[in-house]
């Protein structure tokens, strides 16, 4: 078959058939939105149907921490695949690979963690929390202590709880979510601080004020746990204010509120550390991970639970039973190999530290090329991660109509040249997430291409 025609089926039978998460479906299945069939893949660089290759500086989606194409975590899939493609962990079975992988997360993870139970996204891995979490007080006879606050901008995934936590209106508008155990109090983003005459430290303030006053509406009696990214992630890539994190966790202690760090993002080398609570002195009771697990090799997920968390879950089992939770998929073995071999590599190659300088470099070299532009009201990142907002004006702060899509505009000016990053939700913002193996090179060639999308789009 002539590859153009076969390439032309694919596009048919993609628009025909396939729903893709986050996208204008009917848009898409008439042909008015383009689409992108991805063959092929090394280190920061995918390429196309079409023999475009583009520099991936949003690894996937922020996922893709070793990079593509690495052998040693194919060759780990397809011996599993060979020796045991699938068994499940229920009533205690387990496999070399999962027994494997999950003491290998516990060496990585702070000291005062207890165990992992996994799962395949950070979704299911959030909705596992929550359902932890109850069950963790009604052990201990407190079953009215069960509402949840999360932050607005917040993201941690798209389920029904999980859906229900994350702070973006697009994915509440017609779902009916937020479900009603679940409150939101203010997102930790400077930039966007209602008050602008408010300084770093006054705005900490305030966000832990009105943590404070959400505790007291609702009483601490009936609150279950708190839910955060050590830094924003989908809602806008934003590190936390100075003191954010040593304001906010005392109130939550004080009132018996469990902490979960959602560190889908932030884990496995993202900021330059193991961790996002490691960077920031987070001492999470249960940590959410996923992406950086297996590189997205395969799809895993986990929930951390803290030695103290764990003592009560396991007193439940001894009372109750055995734990009416589980997934047919939960630590399957093809995925538990693809970790371990991820997490070799991981170590292998220095990419924590890696991330931990040429991250720093990227967002100096942003700042250097973008953060004079007047519709540039902000750059900013940590680690592994950055992002450039754009403003309609700068003094006075005032940001461009939505309808305008810049965010878009300027992706889309940025992949036409060869490099992938992207338009964040609920803003103009361009965010860049590359793989961990990222070269200071690669990273001028982000800088450079990056700028000249901007003047396109906006001059300057």
């Amino acid at each position: 078959m002539d590859a153009t025609l076969k390439n032309d089926q694919l596009d048919q039978w993609d628009r025909e058939s396939f729903l893709h998460p986050a996208t204008a479906w009917g848009q898409h299945a008439r042909g008015e939105s383009p689409n992108r069939i991805v063959t092929g893949g090394s280190g920061v660089y995918i390429e196309d149907r079409n023999g475009t290759r583009l520099l991936d500086a949003f690894a996937g989606l922020y996922c893709v921490n070793i990079g593509y194409g690495r052998q040693e975590v194919a060759e780990a899939i397809a011996k599993q695949a060979r020796e045991l493609a699938y068994y499940h962990s229920y009533a205690g079975h387990g496999t070399e690979a999962s027994i494997t992988l999950a003491h290998m997360v516990m060496e990585r993870a702070p000291d005062h963690m207890g165990k992992v139970y996994f799962g395949l996204s950070g979704s299911d891995a959030n909705e596992t929390n929550i359902k932890l979490v109850w069950y963790y007080n009604n052990v201990q006879g407190r079953p009215e202590k069960r509402k949840i606050i999360s932050r607005w901008r917040g993201y941690h995934g798209s389920g029904l709880m999980s859906g229900s936590l994350t702070g973006l209106s697009m994915y509440h508008k017609a779902f009916n979510l937020p479900l009603t155990p679940v409150f939101h109090t203010v997102a930790p983003y400077y930039l966007r601080r209602e008050d602008p005459a408010m300084s770093e430290a006054d705005f900490v303030a305030h966000c832990a004020a009105e943590l404070e006053a959400l505790i007291a509406r609702e009483g601490a009696d009936t609150i279950a746990a708190f839910i955060g990214e050590p830094m924003l992630g989908t809602g806008g890539l934003v590190p936390p204010p100075a003191g954010y994190w040593a304001a906010i966790e005392p109130i939550l202690r004080k009132n018996d509120i469990l902490l979960i760090a959602d560190e889908v993002v932030t884990g496995f080398g993202r900021l330059g550390t193991m961790f996002g609570s490691d960077h920031y002195g987070i001492k999470p009771d249960i940590m959410t991970i996923a992406k950086g697990l297996t590189s997205a090799y395969t799809p895993l997920s986990g929930s951390i639970v803290s030695k103290d968390v764990a003592a009560v879950l396991e007193k439940g089992t001894d009372e109750m039973g055995p734990i009416g939770h589980g997934w047919t998929y939960s630590a399957h073995p093809l995925c538990a190999a693809a970790g371990v071999a991820n997490l070799r590599l991981l170590d292998d190659l220095g990419l924590v530290a890696n991330a931990a300088e040429v991250g720093p470099y990227l967002l100096k070299g942003l700042k250097a090329a973008l953060a004079d532009h007047p519709n540039v009201g902000e750059v900013r990142g940590d680690g592994m991660l950055a992002a450039v907002e754009f403003v309609k004006s700068r003094e006075p702060l005032a940001f461009f109509d939505p309808a305008q899509k810049i965010g878009a505009q300027i992706s889309a000016a940025l992949l036409a040249s060869g490099v992938i990053a992207r338009a964040m939700p609920q803003g103009d913002m361009l965010g860049f997430a590359p793989p961990l193996c990222l070269t200071k090179e690669e990273a001028d060639t982000i800088v450079a291409k990056t700028g000249d999308a901007v003047r396109s789009v906006l001059g300057g």
